[in-house]
């Protein structure tokens, strides 16, 4: 088995999809763990992206029709996580206008995550390191604050934390662990960024969220391809067993490599 071979199936990846099928699977898996866990519902943050959005339309569908089937509530509530004045929150709110989520609330980070950096770089002081946090760094604190909100909330609704990853950012590792990747649920494990998209498409993603450049918003003008210097097309090519340029097929498995230790659990002895 070739590594490409290996990857896929370790990932999950289908090279093409059914999409109605598939987001009846995936409503239908939400519905199932809510069920399971005994919970109220789910939370979503709403970054404004193309990945948020489809999760964000999914979890809506999923407490939709358990209300209907068990004649109480199930919540998704969206929350909106800026750090200060984020120019494009109105695509996180455009997103929520049209999945008609009800439970929304904004929560900004700024203050937080400026004061955690502050902390961060007084204990660098202490053992003689004097710096500013790099701009990644930062970057991460900013993705770890929104999940503890996140957690601070979902536990007071009693609600289960729907992470947006799926494969195409999982070979890259592209998430920061136990911040973007501590979640309860991952919708979108096993589809790459192009079947993510397939699924935006029909599910009814506003069209000014599908025109995007995908992001993590971990600084101004950060976009995931000029971060990894990997197109999400080649990516999910790749994830598709087809043959895409030999250098960014180094590229990518290099990255899928290096970045094991984000996908595996914390290990122990």
């Amino acid at each position: 088995m070739s590594l490409q071979q290996d990857i896929i199936a370790k990932l999950g990846v289908q090279p093409q999809i059914d999409v109605d099928r598939e987001i009846r699977k995936r409503i239908d898996f939400l519905k199932a763990y809510i069920l399971k866990s005994e919970v109220k519902g789910l939370l979503i943050a709403i970054s404004g992206g193309i990945d948020s959005a489809v999760a964000t339309g999914l979890c809506q569908m999923a407490t939709d029709e358990l209300t209907q089937e068990k004649g109480k509530e199930y919540m998704t509530v969206g929350v909106f996580q800026p750090y200060g004045v984020q120019e494009d929150i109105e695509h996180s709110y455009a997103v929520a206008r049209a999945f008609q989520v009800k439970h929304q609330m904004e929560t900004n980070i700024e203050e937080a995550v400026d004061e955690i950096s502050l902390e961060a770089e007084y204990g660098l002081k202490h053992i003689g390191v004097h710096k500013h946090l790099s701009r990644s760094g930062k970057g991460n604190i900013k993705a770890r604050t929104r999940m503890v909100v996140q957690y601070a909330i979902a536990f007071e609704l009693n609600l289960l934390v729907v992470g947006t990853d799926h494969a195409s950012e999982a070979i890259t590792g592209f998430f920061t662990k136990y911040g973007d990747g501590a979640v309860d649920i991952t919708p979108l494990s096993t589809l790459n960024k192009r079947q993510v998209r397939q699924i935006a498409a029909k599910i009814g993603v506003p069209q000014s969220i599908l025109d995007k450049a995908p992001t993590a918003g971990l600084w101004e003008g950060q976009t995931d391809e000029n971060e990894l210097g990997i197109t999400y097309d080649d990516n999910s090519s790749y994830l598709e067993g087809k043959e895409i340029d030999p250098l960014v097929r180094e590229k990518l498995e290099k990255q899928f490599l290096k970045t094991e230790h984000k996908r595996a659990s914390i290990p122990g002895i």
